[in-house]
């Protein structure tokens, strides 16, 4: 099952980022994360553990694993975590992203962007500039995220021949989105704040 790498591997951070392994040494927490990826293979019904997250979530993108794993490499004390204004770049990209394919997809307007990812060159083209903009701003994980997004497009490393399934997928979006909404609020509630002790 090395076509369904991917699953297994998010699996096995997901589980990892649930579990309240702050305190343990960094190498009880390799092992507790490797463990977890060799549960993920164990059967259940015929088929591995990891396929039933398949069935809720259905595949993830390059972006997600790239994300869920800087955050597990954050657990480990491997790495700083992202500086505020890297972070709001990232959500705001991968917000704007998710903007403009998910409600086309689901019927909103009248062009569905997904078929560009079936033919990506323009695409591509213009998920260059974004890295190289990214690049001027130095967010090296929004680069690493799309060029690697893009890289794995071309080598087919997950079930998918369109380009937008290994740029995004509904927990990026949605969790920007979620983002992008608690960040307005806690702008908003200050000005609020101000106005009622006025």
């Amino acid at each position: 099952m090395l076509d369904l790498w991917h699953i297994h591997l998010s699996f096995a951070l997901v589980a990892f980022l649930l579990l309240p392994t702050g305190k343990l040494s960094l190498r009880t927490q390799c092992i507790v994360l490797a463990g977890l990826l060799l549960i993920s293979y164990v059967p259940v019904d015929d088929l591995p553990l990891a396929i039933y997250l398949r069935t809720l979530a259905h595949d993830v993108s390059i972006v997600t694993l790239l994300g869920l794993g800087w955050v597990t490499l954050v657990r480990l004390g491997c790495v700083e975590r992202l500086a505020s204004p890297q972070r709001w770049q990232l959500i705001v990209l991968f917000g704007v992203m998710g903007l403009v394919l998910y409600p086309a997809t689901l019927g909103m307007t009248p062009f569905d962007p997904y078929r560009l990812g079936y033919n990506p060159r323009a695409m591509i083209v213009v998920i260059g500039a974004l890295a190289l903009l990214m690049l001027y701003w130095r967010n090296g994980l929004a680069v690493a995220m799309l060029a690697l997004a893009t890289l794995g497009f071309s080598l087919e490393l997950i079930s998918s021949d369109n380009y937008w399934d290994y740029l995004l997928d509904p927990f990026v979006a949605m969790y920007c989105w979620g983002a992008l909404f608690v960040g307005a609020v806690r702008l908003c509630l200050p000005r609020r704040a101000n106005v009622l002790a006025d």
